[in-house]
């Protein structure tokens, strides 16, 4: 049995050199969803830069997308409350099994793989009962195994932590029902929260926030090599005053909340979109395309650092250097010491998510 040891040493020694399987169609950093010119929902991956090394036709507009860790796989997401997931295999561009959700049922537009490729996971919205679930699949032939509680309701993201044992789950809180679409039905009761489980679905750790903040729903996740979480979040009530939308959290502490001074702060109108840890994980920064904003914030003192100006930024990753980000413009560009700097405009209008191939690098 593979050691915990070996396992992380396995994955540092992913982070040097491309994922076999993944060179076959150039070893891409990146899966992003994305609305091109003749009107064709695709997903593609980039490099670093942002140069489109391959591009897949989807049946609808795409969310998030899943890298298999080993081979050249994908699985895109529908936007919720959608109720098909597509396994594609990269390298010629064929469907290998369009995943259905079960009766009840419906996709967040997120998932993750296990460490060994084996199995995957999909979060969802058993919607009669107002609970979510976990969908838990072969990750060989895409079948079924069966699922369990997310710990929640409404979970959105998930992602495998860096011990390969654990999930953790951002629960965003808030009840839809596919007959009223994306309206959000329990606002005044709602209560996200963070759910640490391990892989047979056995809780470990839960975090919620205060009750002042119950109405910040926890949306989407980034994990740093060491364990410490990062979670985006969306306020769903006012916004006489502009809460904070990032949080940090490690297993066995108190979650701490990282906020900017109210002119930045209210830059972001309540909607933080996607959230990374820079690559070396000194810094994190959420983007908000709503606010046409990106900020940045440094992890140990939890100061804010710096912001940009960005058209529909939201997409966000882990650069070679530090952070890349995407945008409904088409723009991907990296952040520097102080400035944004766009590498590639191809013509399409990304979507919301940047999901990395390899991770904990």
């Amino acid at each position: 049995m593979t050691s915990r040891r070996d396992f992380l040493a396995g994955l540092a020694a992913a982070s040097l050199a491309p994922v076999p399987g993944w060179s076959s169609v150039g070893a891409p950093d990146f899966l992003a969803a994305a609305l091109f010119p003749d009107g064709s929902y695709r997903l593609s991956g980039l490099d670093g830069k942002g140069a489109i090394l391959f591009s897949i036709p989807l049946p609808a507009r795409g969310h998030a997308a899943a890298a298999h860790p080993f081979k050249a796989q994908a699985v895109a997401f529908a936007r919720r409350p959608g109720t098909f997931a597509i396994v594609f295999d990269c390298a010629s561009g064929t469907v290998i099994k369009r995943l259905e959700a079960p009766k009840g049922r419906h996709f967040y537009g997120h998932g993750t793989f296990s460490a060994n490729g084996d199995r995957f996971f999909t979060t969802e919205n058993d919607y009669e009962a107002a609970e979510g679930v976990i969908g838990v699949w072969d990750a060989v032939n895409y079948i079924r195994l069966g699922e369990f509680p997310s710990g929640g309701v409404g979970p959105h993201d998930m992602r495998l932590m860096p011990d390969g044992e654990t999930l953790v789950i951002a629960n965003g809180g808030i009840e839809t029902h596919p007959e009223t679409g994306r309206t959000k039905l329990n606002l005044p009761t709602m209560q996200p929260n963070l759910t640490y489980v391990d892989l047979s679905g056995s809780v470990l750790a839960q975090v919620e926030l205060t009750d002042a903040l119950r109405k910040n729903s926890i949306r989407h996740l980034a994990v740093r090599g060491d364990g410490l979480v990062g979670f985006a979040m969306q306020w769903q009530g006012s916004l006489t005053k502009h809460p904070p939308l990032l949080g940090l959290h490690r297993l066995g502490e108190e979650p701490r909340l990282l906020s900017a001074p109210e002119t930045d702060q209210s830059a972001l109108q309540g909607y933080a979109g996607s959230i990374a840890f820079a690559a070396d994980g000194n810094s994190i920064a959420i983007t908000c395309p709503r606010g046409n904003a990106l900020l940045r914030f440094d992890v140990e003192s939890a100061a804010f650092t710096d912001a940009f100006a960005l058209e529909d930024v939201c997409g966000l990753g882990a650069g070679s250097e530090g952070l890349v980000f995407t945008t409904g413009t088409g723009a991907f560009g990296a952040l520097n010491a102080t400035r944004a700097e766009i590498s590639a405009q191809p013509d399409c209008q990304w979507d919301n998510h940047l999901i990395p191939i390899r991770t904990f690098g």
